[in-house]
């Protein structure tokens, strides 16, 4: 089963849907979720609209898409050397990513996007979880460096390191700096050193 907007890669085909998830990320950034219709986006892409209602289907589809094009690209994992700095510069690159003037709005329009709608919530899960593999690295180079135990759960302690900066940004709607992200990566690493996410 394919889903929506999803397309065999190459050609044509790769470029229309690149055209249309640029487009949804520049009206979610200016109009967040709520404002975000397949007819906008279909005027900003240039794409004629009957294709991307076809391919698409909502503004579910064009949130999942785009989420599933970013959970495929790359992530800067950081190799400081330590797991503390690790995970103070995993920290550092939440924040900085939400302090970003485009990538910030984008951020905040998928995690509102999952909280009203199944079908984002699904798609930014399924990103979350490619990120937590990818960082994943980090902890187990700590395990390895003997700075962390041996059976320390990899996706715990990178959820204990990010997840102060989420409930600043959507729960108590703090503002969130450095010295925030620093100290959250630091707390996630005393945790993890003292067993606290061992399986």
């Amino acid at each position: 089963m394919t889903g929506p907007g999803t397309v065999r890669p190459g050609g044509r085909t790769a470029r229309t849907r690149e055209a249309v998830r640029e487009a949804t990320l520049a009206e979610l950034a200016e109009h967040g979720y709520q404002g975000l219709t397949v007819d906008n986006v279909a005027a900003r892409s240039g794409v004629h609209k009957t294709t991307v209602y076809r391919r698409w289907g909502s503004a579910e589809g064009l949130v999942a898409d785009a989420l599933e094009l970013a959970a495929a690209e790359p992530w800067p994992v950081p190799d400081t050397g330590s797991a503390e700095g690790d995970l103070r510069a995993l920290a550092r690159l939440v924040q900085s990513g939400f302090a970003d003037a485009e990538q910030g709005p984008v951020a905040a329009a998928f995690v509102a996007a999952a909280v009203q709608n199944p079908g984002a919530a699904k798609a930014l899960h399924t990103f979350f979880a490619r990120r937590h593999e990818d960082a994943a690295a980090v902890v187990d180079r700590a395990v390895e460096r003997g700075e962390l135990p041996a059976g320390t759960d990899s996706a715990e302690v990178v959820r204990a390191a990010v997840a102060p900066l989420y409930y600043r940004l959507f729960i108590t709607g703090e503002r969130i700096d450095e010295a925030v992200a620093d100290r959250a990566g630091s707390a996630a690493f005393a945790a993890a050193r003292a067993g606290a996410f061992t399986r």
